[in-house]
């Protein structure tokens, strides 16, 4: 008995990544980082900067940025100097720092109507949904990048994640340091995400004393 022969299955839309570049996103350098603040410093766009400021020092992924809630950051009516927040990947905590001007800028927009009963630090601007998605996360950050003139398709929300491990990185050489930060459990998932030579990796590894 012969198997009769199925007609081919075409997709019938297009890949969502034809014609883009795919693959790991560059962090931001200091002067994008920069440019981009003083931009939303000026058109006084209280969320955007609360949250571009707050997403350059939690180093999370997108995923758990817009997901902050208002007492992750705030206790006592105070912004916290240090948060913790579950990873929704690990279901790890991880730690991070709130500097002085991210306090500022997230005091700041807690003034703002929309913040008022707000459970979550980045609430979405319809009933049905509490906070920001993760695609509208994405297309602020095409908008930020944009409007600095740098190539869109380049960066993505993991540059924000990346930005502040990599001058880490660059300054101190500490790998421990950084896998600390982001939340990594091996240390070789620090290798690839830094693009760090493996020889150079090992190198630094092993001149730090855990």
């Amino acid at each position: 008995m012969q198997t009769p022969n199925l007609p081919a299955i075409r997709a019938l839309r297009p890949a969502w990544n034809k014609g883009l570049i795919v693959g790991q996103k560059l962090p931001l350098q200091p002067k994008h980082v920069w440019a981009i603040r003083v931009r939303l410093e000026l058109a006084e766009n209280h969320r955007d900067l609360a949250l571009f400021n707050m997403a350059i020092d939690s180093k999370l992924r997108g995923c758990d940025l817009v997901r902050i809630k208002v007492v992750d950051v705030m206790a006592s009516g105070q912004i916290k100097a240090r948060a913790s927040v579950l990873q929704s990947k690990t279901q790890k905590p991880v730690r991070f720092e709130i500097s002085e001007g991210t306090r500022a800028s997230v005091a700041t927009w807690m003034k703002d109507p929309l913040m008022v009963g707000s459970e979550f630090l980045w609430p979405g601007r319809f009933h049905e949904r509490l906070h920001i998605s993760t695609r509208q996360y994405a297309r602020i950050v095409r908008d930020w990048v944009s409007s600095i003139g740098l190539e869109v398709t380049a960066y993505g929300t993991h540059s924000m994640r990346r930005t502040k491990v990599t001058q880490i990185y660059k300054k101190t050489g500490n790998l421990r340091a950084v896998q600390l930060l982001l939340g990594h459990t091996k240390m070789d998932s620090n290798v690839r995400y830094l693009g760090v030579e493996l020889e150079d990796a090992m190198a630094i590894a092993e001149a730090i004393e855990i």
